[in-house]
């Protein structure tokens, strides 16, 4: 996924940032702006039930697909965090609900979408500033009892010089970047979703470069988890439409994901659409593939809800709908969560510049 797939990921997943405390320099993109598109009957304001959708599509790359795995549960899994999912109170879908209490579109965007935690992103270059940023998360979240979700992706190299480009200017200022993030972590209950399309990207880099980056990611995990021991660290496994499990499982293995000390397992779908059922195969044969104790794998479910396009398209696809609710509790063996990473109605970079809030596209995502 060098050309399509990896700005599937990627320009998806940039946009999916999430103000967590600072504004000004800390936020890396525009403030939302509202746009100009008809105003619509409202619908009912009361969440429908995610359809769940069995077959997805390829992108254009059209790389092989992933077969089915086993789904016994391993015997030595590790609890899943109990409580509830944390919705912090900072996002660009909620500046635009409190800013347009008259749109006909609001209580369906508000209940349906804004209602909903999705994960808090750490996408700029701040140093400075992200120890206190993440700490303002995750006391939020310990403050009411519930489990926050951050992404920190700040990478060098990121998307591989496209979209999503960026990230720290080396390695070693990441490795700084990781402890900073690392101490505002707390004590509590934690998903740390690390560094979108740092792995299954990785093709775009030498050899070399792909050591040190994979390195860099196993001393993260290590870093992270020494912090805060009930912080639950997952690696980026791409999707199921992306490479072959036993690629994937590869790749992971190198960066760290197998070992328990930096490592609880993968996550998929970030900022994609592919259908909760093909990321459930495709999660249990990456985790088969890669070994390891007690590894589990979380989906990102936030636009899923009708499949990946025939047409293989990735950005602000027309057709598209929320998927499953974000939950820490699937009923499915070794998938320890469905969650919102990327948040809905924020575009990939067609609907308006990537990170913006588009209302008509979040509307329709939740109609």
């Amino acid at each position: 996924m060098v050309a399509v797939a990896s700005v599937v990921v990627a320009a998806g997943s940039v946009s999916g940032v999430i103000s967590a405390a600072g504004q000004g320099r800390d936020v890396p993109e525009a403030r939302p702006v509202a746009s100009a598109s008809p105003r619509p009957v409202p619908l009912p304001a009361v969440p429908s039930a995610s359809p769940s959708a069995t077959v997805s599509a390829s992108p254009s790359v059209q790389p092989k697909r992933s077969p089915s795995a086993s789904a016994g549960a391993r015997k030595e899994r590790r609890a899943v965090p109990s409580a509830r999912l944390y919705r912090h109170p900072a996002s660009r879908v909620l500046d635009w609900v409190r800013a347009h209490p008259d749109d006909p579109r609001r209580a369906v965007i508000e209940s349906r979408i804004a209602d909903r935690p999705a994960a808090v992103w750490f996408a700029d270059w701040s140093p400075d500033t992200v120890t206190a940023r993440v700490r303002a998360v995750t006391s939020g979240g310990a403050a009411q009892g519930r489990v926050p979700v951050v992404v920190p992706y700040a990478i060098p190299g990121r998307d591989c010089g496209g979209h999503s480009e960026g990230g720290a200017p080396d390695l070693g200022d990441y490795d700084d970047w990781i402890d900073r993030f690392a101490a505002g972590l707390g004590s509590g209950e934690v998903v740390v979703i690390l560094e979108p399309d740092s792995v299954a990207q990785a093709d775009c880099l030498s050899a070399g470069q792909r050591e040190r980056r994979f390195a860099s990611l196993a001393r993260a995990g290590r870093v992270l988890k020494k912090a805060n021991p009930r912080a639950r660290v997952y690696y980026d496994a791409g999707h199921s439409g992306w490479h072959t499990p036993a690629k994937q499982a590869d790749l992971l293995r190198q960066a760290g994901a197998a070992s328990p000390d930096s490592s609880d397992g993968v996550f998929s779908n970030v900022s994609n659409f592919h259908a909760t059922a093909d990321e459930i195969a495709y999660d249990r044969a990456v985790l088969d593939a890669l070994g390891g104790t007690g590894l589990g794998a979380v989906i990102d479910t936030s636009r899923n809800g009708n499949g990946a396009p025939a047409d293989g398209e990735w950005c602000d696809p027309a057709g598209r709908a929320l998927g499953r609710a974000p939950t820490l509790a699937t009923g499915e063996a070794r998938i320890d969560a469905y969650l919102w990473v990327k948040l809905p109605g924020e575009s990939d970079g067609c609907k308006g510049a990537p990170g913006t809030f588009s209302p008509s596209y979040a509307y329709d995502l939740a109609r």
